[in-house]
């Protein structure tokens, strides 16, 4: 009787760890990207001594919710859309030259989409699409806690973005002259997003 008792006893522990471990698997797995709290930065360059201006997206759509034991697993291969619209530098007047003469002169560009894809445990790149052209953004990162930290520089000739560029310095002409007397719009992009997770 005794042997049956410590059997049972046995039997009902190795059930419980088991459902324990079960339970933790499932908060393990929980992880998922919170597209209202990740924020977007942005910064430009005017001028020949590539003075900064700098914003952000406002709006951030995720078409593929991918759930992840960590913050890297829940990152890889998330497909995204950035609304063109919610673009914000706290200047209304720039605001609207970009949103119609730097985005309106590009193709098909009411949206900025593309795929993320972690190389390793600092990098990573996009397929990103502008203007009707995907190429590759290449990344770095870092993760804290629940948070990972993006870093990269867009050239935007890559997305063949010139002939944006030269319509944004058009019309910036003077807004974008330095103490040389020349107007210039510089074609890389700073960008830092930071991608929080639930």
């Amino acid at each position: 009787m005794k042997k049956i008792y410590l059997l049972l006893l046995i039997l009902i522990g190795i059930t419980t760890q088991s459902c324990k471990e079960t339970e933790k698997t499932k908060k393990e797995t929980t992880l998922s990207i919170d597209k209202n709290r990740t924020e977007i930065n942005w910064t430009a360059y005017k001028t020949t001594s590539k003075v900064p201006v700098s914003g952000k997206f406002t709006s951030l759509n995720i078409k593929n919710e991918i759930k992840g034991k960590t913050v890297k697993e829940a990152l890889n291969n998330v497909e995204f859309s950035i609304p063109v619209s919610s673009i914000f530098s706290n200047n209304q007047d720039r605001d609207y030259k970009l949103k119609s003469l730097f985005f309106g002169v590009m193709k098909n560009t009411e949206l900025l989409s593309g795929t993320m894809h972690i190389v390793d445990d600092f990098n990573g790149y996009a397929d990103f699409s502008m203007n009707d052209v995907i190429e590759k953004l290449p990344f770095t990162y870092s993760v804290e806690g629940k948070t990972i930290e993006i870093k990269a520089v867009m050239n935007t000739d890559s997305w063949q973005a010139q002939s944006a560029i030269a319509s944004i310095n058009n019309a910036c002409l003077e807004l974008h002259k330095g103490s040389d007397g020349i107007s210039k719009t510089w074609s890389d992009v700073g960008i830092a997003i930071s991608v929080y997770f639930k």
